[in-house]
């Protein structure tokens, strides 16, 4: 059972299980899919507040986006 990320370990655990799974080829609506859809929202909101990242610098943005 998937539940929220409390520990650096955890958050490892549940990067590993996102990554087997996105090895696969997933049925959607499979319980394979939904585990990988509840992974990220889970992964992503741990991330969001221990690993913040400060928007760029608009001419940097810019420059990147010409870049590509």
């Amino acid at each position: 059972m998937l539940r929220p990320i409390k520990s650096e370990e955890q958050y490892e655990s549940y990067l590993e299980q996102a990554y087997r799974l996105m090895q696969m080829d997933l049925k959607p609506n499979s319980k394979e899919a939904d585990d990988l859809e509840l992974l990220s929202i889970l992964i992503e909101n741990y991330e969001k507040d221990h690993y913040p990242m400060d928007p760029p610098h608009p001419i940097e943005a810019i420059l990147f986006d010409w870049i590509k």
